[in-house]
């Protein structure tokens, strides 16, 4: 039971950062993010100033030093962290009836971690393969139909919904190959090290490649908490609907690999 409460707590983390670009404008805390209701607006609110303090205190101070490694190093280290996550797409790519997808990730992780290094190298972008789009079990379970339910900003983990905190325990219950083989199972070759050292890296990634998009929507913003609210809903409605649209103030379609620009 332990081993599940802490891998929840990390994989919320890492599935709901906050990061966003800006067009120097506040437009997007004045959209409507859909029908999604902000229960508990007092409490969001509260709980969002205090993740700003640890953000300010840990997180970001972590992702500048990590941002002064080499360019390539950062790539590599990202490339990998990509190619662990295809275990948690290919799932919910079979489960939303996308078998193309699921068979062409299942070949880019294949080739990418035997002729890539462990997916240090994203070989099959090279020779041709779909470019990689991740899914998880919160999107699946929008796709079939799920309503969001209220919006939540939890301590630490950042903004999220009812439906994508249920949709998160999916990994817990087989749904990823790579927690299987390593909480679940600790098999001869991977530990529960492995596990919760490649998760906290792939936030680590996350927050270092969108320091600045993330201060610029803060210091642009005149609700920082309704952008960000606007944004996460948006984002997250986009994916359900595999839409390719890009909200006003982000720099790419998905949330989770916003680059500074």
């Amino acid at each position: 039971m332990k081993k599940i409460i802490i891998t929840s707590i990390i994989s919320l983390m890492l599935a709901t950062n906050v990061s966003a670009g800006t067009d120097g404008e506040n437009s997007l805390s004045k959209k409507n993010s859909g029908e999604v209701k902000d229960c508990f607006e007092g409490i969001n609110r509260a709980t969002f100033k205090f993740n700003q303090v640890l953000d300010n205190i840990i997180f970001e101070p972590v992702a500048k030093a990590y941002r002064v490694l080499p360019s390539p190093v950062r790539a590599g280290a990202g490339n990998a962290l990509d190619n662990i996550s295809t275990l948690a797409t290919i799932p919910n790519n079979i489960l939303q009836g996308e078998f193309k997808k699921a068979g062409v990730n299942a070949g880019r992780f294949i080739v990418n971690t035997t002729v890539g290094v462990i997916g240090i190298f994203d070989v099959a972008e090279e020779i041709g393969f779909q470019e990689y789009e991740k899914e998880d079990y919160g999107q699946t379970l929008g796709v079939m139909g799920v309503g969001p339910g209220c919006y939540i900003v939890l301590p630490v983990l950042g903004p999220s919904t009812v439906r994508d905190i249920a949709g998160s325990f999916g990994n817990l219950i087989g749904g990823d190959a790579w927690y299987n083989v390593t909480v679940a199972n600790n098999t001869q070759h991977f530990s529960d090290f492995d596990y919760y050292a490649s998760r906290a890296s792939s936030g680590i990634d996350f927050r270092a490649k969108n320091i600045d998009s993330f201060n610029n929507l803060e210091k642009n913003s005149m609700d920082f908490y309704a952008s960000v609210k606007s944004l996460y809903l948006q984002d997250r409605e986009q994916k359900i609907a595999n839409s390719n649209a890009i909200t006003e103030t982000q720099d790419d379609s998905d949330w989770e690999e916003i680059e500074t620009k």
